[in-house]
């Protein structure tokens, strides 16, 4: 089956381009595009595509407003926003991911980590672009480390596997790395967005940097 993709921008070639771009893939379709926030939101709500592309400047609503109203805190189905912008700054990366975007793209980083972005987020996994992720997650983390009564509810394996991720490690790589099978890996991400409440794999990078889980 397609990957069945939204994309969100007020520029008509900026779309054109990322819709030529996604479209030589055998397993991406672009079923909708849109050129501002409202649209998007509605589009989205109606077609329930299964990721949305957004720019983070857009008019009526910006990609922001967008992520939070598909994907933020409260959305009882949220869909899987990935932001795609030119502006590296990290304001909006904080405001996409905690608004619930699973994953963080720059124009510039090319076509195959667009692909890669797409095929991420509709695998349940998230993306940022490298040029930003260290730098984000350690702005992230508080000056001193929070309390959290939360942090002993992990195991030792549990919390290995969190480093990894704060990390940006694949499952693939995370089982290598600790010589355990993809099936174990994916049973103890689970656990771990179960106990602490989190919804994908960017809470739980998050989450891991702002509480010194991983320096």
């Amino acid at each position: 089956m397609s990957i069945r993709v939204l994309l969100a921008d007020d520029q008509a070639m900026v779309r054109g381009g990322l819709r030529l771009i996604l479209e030589e893939q055998p397993d991406i379709v672009v079923v909708a595009e849109a050129a501002d926030g409202v649209d998007a939101v509605a589009q989205a709500r109606r077609l329930r595509p299964d990721v949305c592309l957004v720019d983070i400047r857009m008019p009526r609503l910006d990609g922001l407003q967008v992520t939070r109203a598909l994907a933020g805190p409260g959305v009882a189905d949220p869909l899987r926003v990935v932001v795609v912008t030119t502006f590296d700054l990290d304001e909006y990366v904080y405001g996409a991911l905690r608004g619930g975007a699973a994953g963080f793209l720059l124009k510039d980083a090319g076509p195959a980590l667009l692909v890669e972005a797409v095929r991420a987020a509709y695998q349940g996994d998230a993306l940022v672009s490298p040029s930003v992720t260290v730098r984000l997650l350690r702005h992230l983390a508080a000056p001193a480390p929070k309390p959290d009564a939360r942090l002993p509810a992990l195991s030792d394996r549990e919390v290995e596997v969190v480093r990894e991720i704060a990390r940006g490690r694949t499952n693939l790589e995370i089982g290598a790395e600790l010589f355990i099978s993809l099936s174990t890996v994916k049973s103890h991400v689970s656990a771990v967005q179960t106990k602490l409440g989190l919804r994908n794999r960017t809470e739980i990078a998050v989450w891991a940097w702002e509480h010194r889980v991983v320096e």
